[in-house]
């Protein structure tokens, strides 16, 4: 028999841990309720029906004078071939199999978890042992084996199920390993490492929490593929030897008799058949409402099924300027949460022109990743765009579908995140990655995406490209990982690099390089460049123009010159004081007091006034507006035009 090993949920899926809220999301299904009542009857008439009724197990016949009789008031569910009641041998057979069941799974959850997570967490030649044997184990045939186990210990359950247990294991082993490779990698494990954390305290403390969705998946198929042999042994008389009773016997006895009474291979037929429904039906439970905790919300509108926004109404697109390549007019971003949508973005307007670099600033929390990933309508965690225009080229990427927006996404526009290592897939060869991106952008050969992925990396100008194609992530140093990144970013040909922070985490000289790559990539290709970032001096080397954000919404738009020289938001002002590039003595750098106020806790007016010196009420009454100080250069501030110099 061969166990069927289930991978898809090998990403990383929340963990249906045991706690309040779990338990009230589970209770929520229907279905899952159902299970559960279900499989606790199966669970309390194992325990109580051997006890109520010990001569079951030990008699050979019963009344012969009613045998194969249907179902009556005295035998509801009618009588065997041997004169012997078929509810209380169903009921009484509910022990062994169940018991059956529950061994085989104690093994296979015994040696799959702990041999899985060591795996993965640990890697190299531990790894590769592990999953050599495992490999090997799979290859051998299992109920064969099984056999030749019961001809050493006839008619022994526990043998039976026990061998099962070890061969369905390595199973269990290669989706837990997939599934913890990439947890492995997460920096608050680094960060846990860092701490001094035992590895057995992080194993069980960080990462079996998170990999729990696929076990309990791949654990209730296999309840279910164990229920499944045990009846198939008992139905071929190689376990439970009559008279004890049990379903594949029961089964077995209704084969025997089926012209003459073919009513008794029904009972015992129904009880396995529910049962290994329950056994599949409540996994899915399990792991949708773990999922639910963390996913975006079902309970949004249906409309828009790409981000679960409603569809809005149709409204008269904004023209752009002629050389813009993208322009976001008036967008409102807002995510969903228990206690309604709560707004992150809110009326954002900037454009990029064809080979401009636009960069986008602003201390964390001020929705500048927000507003990039809205841009390619990736947003997660119930994300979804409630107003605005996102036009990319002529079209209004807010406005396509899903399939629409697939096929911009890579090969017009190009994204580069925040970390490098949980962009790359831990699993898979740096150059299969890139290759894979080459082929399905351009729809190049798989032969061709190789070839074209090692020139990408020799592009970003990696060093031995031929190498480092065949090298993993965890392979590569950070300033390596960044490259990578951004070649596969490339692979298309976009004419839009968004880059989300590249330079963070790496050390000053491997910055330089980055951006230096990113400024002659875009010289080379006539790329316009998205740069998010809160490094002012990034900014001043790389960008052509600048949108200040803070608490979701545009500060200040400018010239980099204008900005720098002249700014005329006290934000901006703020920043440009605290930005260490700018202090030559040993003076204190200036901060600025309090912190960004959380979205869906902005005050009235403007967002800033908690932190600014020159509010008043005044500002803290209706929207502020953005005031044109120049032909390109606007603040929201009321007192915009008395604030000049940096």
């Amino acid at each position: 028999m061969t166990v069927t090993e289930t991978v898809a949920d090998a990403e990383v899926s929340a963990s249906p841990a045991v706690n309040p809220r779990f338990v009230r999301r589970l209770m929520r299904r229907p279905l899952a309720v159902v299970c559960l009542a279900y499989l606790a009857i199966l669970v309390l008439i194992a325990v109580v029906a051997p006890m109520l009724m010990p001569h079951v197990g030990t008699d050979r016949a019963g009344d012969l004078g009613t045998a194969l009789h249907g179902p009556s008031a005295a035998h509801p569910l009618g009588v065997d071939s041997l004169g012997r009641d078929v509810l209380q041998r169903l009921l009484v057979g509910t022990r062994v199999t169940l018991v059956g069941v529950v061994e085989a799974m104690a093994v296979v959850l015994a040696l799959g978890i702990p041999i899985g997570l060591v795996a993965g967490y640990v890697g190299g030649k531990i790894d590769r042992a592990i999953t050599w044997l495992a490999d090997l184990v799979l290859s051998l045939p299992a109920i064969i084996l099984v056999i030749v186990v019961l001809s050493v210990f006839p008619q022994s359950v526990t043998a039976a199920m026990v061998t099962l247990g070890v061969l369905a294991a390595p199973g269990l082993v290669r989706v837990v390993r997939a599934a913890t490779l990439p947890v492995r990698e997460q920096l608050y494990v680094a960060a846990a490492r860092v701490s001094g954390m035992s590895r057995t305290y992080i194993i069980t403390r960080h990462v079996l929490p998170r990999v729990m969705g696929p076990i309990v998946v791949q654990a209730s198929l296999l309840a279910a593929a164990a229920l499944l042999v045990q009846t198939g042994l008992a139905f071929l008389s190689l376990i439970a030897a009559p008279p004890e009773p049990s379903w594949g016997g029961m089964v077995a006895d209704g084969v025997g008799a089926l012209f003459q009474q073919p009513w008794l291979i029904w009972p015992p037929g129904l009880a396995i058949a529910l049962t290994v429904l329950a056994f599949g039906l409540l996994g899915d439970a399990v792991r949708d409402a773990g999922t639910e905790g963390w996913s975006a919300k079902s309970a949004l509108p249906l409309g828009d099924k790409r981000r679960g926004a409603p569809k809005r109404a149709s409204a008269v697109v904004p023209a752009s300027t002629d050389d813009s390549l993208l322009s976001v007019r008036d967008l409102t971003v807002s995510y969903a949460t228990p206690t309604g949508p709560i707004r992150a973005i809110d009326g954002v307007t900037f454009d990029i022109a064809r080979g401009e670099t636009v960069g986008v600033v602003g201390e964390s929390g001020c929705g500048k990743t927000t507003t990039a990933l809205a841009v390619i309508a990736l947003l997660g965690g119930g994300g979804r765009i409630d107003s605005g225009h996102v036009l990319f080229d002529g079209r209004d990427l807010a406005a396509l579908s899903e399939s629409e927006l697939q096929a911009v996404r890579g090969s017009e526009i190009g994204y580069v995140s925040q970390e490098p290592m949980v962009a790359l897939d831990p699993a898979f060869r740096i150059g299969w990655q890139l290759a894979e991106a080459v082929r399905i952008n351009t729809g190049m050969s798989r032969a061709k995406a190789k070839r074209r992925a090692v020139e990408l990396l020799e592009q970003v100008q990696l060093p031995e490209p031929h190498l480092v194609a065949r090298r993993y992530p965890h392979e590569l140093s950070g300033g390596m990982a960044q490259r990578v990144v951004v070649a596969r970013a490339l692979a298309g040909e976009p004419k839009l690099l968004i880059a989300d922070e590249p330079t963070t985490a790496l050390d000053v000289t491997i910055q330089v390089e980055i951006l230096d790559l990113m400024r002659t990539l875009q010289r080379d290709r006539g790329m316009a460049i998205m740069l998010v970032t809160h490094d002012l001096g990034v900014v001043a080397d790389m960008c052509d123009r600048v949108v200040v954000m803070y608490a979701g919404q545009v500060a200040e738009r400018a010239g980099v010159k204008e900005l720098f020289g002249n700014p005329h938001h006290p934000y901006t002002r703020a920043l440009l004081a605290s930005n260490p590039h700018n202090q030559h003595s040993s003076a204190v750098l200036p901060t600025i007091p309090g912190a960004v106020p959380m979205p869906g806790s902005w005050p009235q007016g403007c967002h800033f006034q908690s932190r600014c010196a020159h509010a008043t009420d005044q500002c803290g009454s209706g929207n502020i507006p953005l005031l044109q100080i120049g032909a390109l250069h606007e603040a929201r501030c009321l007192y915009a035009h008395q604030i000049e110099g940096a």
